[in-house]
């Protein structure tokens, strides 16, 4: 809900200026608010529609890329906290030198696999509407 609310606010503020009955600035602030988390519902069901079409496809290029992207960043996530440090533990230990490893953009990758996980707004939005389980 805060990202509508950041939305709305400077709507709310024009109210302020142009609207002098507080009444009817309410009742308008309230309308806008509703139709925006009625046209983020819609855009969220209608994306739903899309991910259930793109699973449901047998072709690798149209279904495909959800898999791809999510075992990329499995790996990467799995090699930049779990095998990196075993391995420059292992070679540290052993006595031989370290060669630079491969460093991932953590940041870029995080947001890439939020997104994919669902790891967002909707999520605060489902608590706040109280349909989280």
């Amino acid at each position: 809900m805060g990202m509508l609310d950041v939305l709305i606010g400077p709507i709310t503020t024009l109210l302020d200026k142009f609207i002098p009955d507080a009444g009817e600035k309410a009742r308008l602030a309230q309308e806008i608010a509703t139709l925006a988390e009625k046209h983020a519902h819609e855009i969220a069901l209608a994306q739903i529609e899309v991910n259930k079409t793109e699973a449901a496809t047998p072709s690798l290029f149209k279904g495909g890329w959800r898999p791809f992207v999510g075992w990329v960043c499995g790996f990467a996530f799995a090699y930049y906290f779990i095998l990196q440090p075993l391995l420059v533990f292992v070679i540290a230990v052993s006595g031989y030198s370290l060669p630079d490893l491969p460093e991932f953009d953590m940041d870029s990758l995080l947001a890439v696999l939020g997104g994919m996980l669902g790891l967002g707004g909707l999520r605060t939005f489902e608590k706040y509407r109280g349909v989280a389980k």
